[in-house]
């Protein structure tokens, strides 16, 4: 297996800051389980429609942060993590792709080149 050049554990929710996480059936399903909701209610709840020429997708709501603009309405914005680990999207549990993440590394070399393990740029 292959080691991971990441820790998300010092990331402050980049990936969870994208104004576009999409969602499946399948994932809103196991939100739906993991709330003790209907599929229905889970939905509307969590997710809105976004449609253009091209795309046509469920995505998740967003609430106010005070680092990104906004981010994933599941994210705990004072403990900087997802409250829903072990439900949360295929999208999610993909990311970043590989054994490296590019925020990472950039996050990393700014905290070294700043002297300080919290500092975060702003983009």
């Amino acid at each position: 297996m292959t080691k991971m050049r990441y820790d998300c554990a010092t990331c402050p929710g980049y990936c969870c800051s994208h104004s576009r996480i999409a969602v499946s059936e399948h994932d809103i399903a196991r939100l739906a389980k993991h709330f003790g909701l209907s599929h229905d209610e889970a939905k509307k709840k969590f997710t809105y429609n976004y449609k253009t020429k091209e795309v046509d997708e469920q995505i998740l709501r967003h609430q106010k942060d005070h680092i990104y603009k906004t981010i994933c309405r599941f994210f705990d914005t004072d403990e900087r993590r997802c409250t829903v680990y072990e439900a949360r999207p295929n999208v999610c549990r993909k990311y970043p792709y590989g054994n490296r993440c590019g925020y990472h590394e950039f996050l990393m070399f700014e905290r070294e080149h700043q002297g300080d393990d919290e500092f975060i740029p702003s983009a």
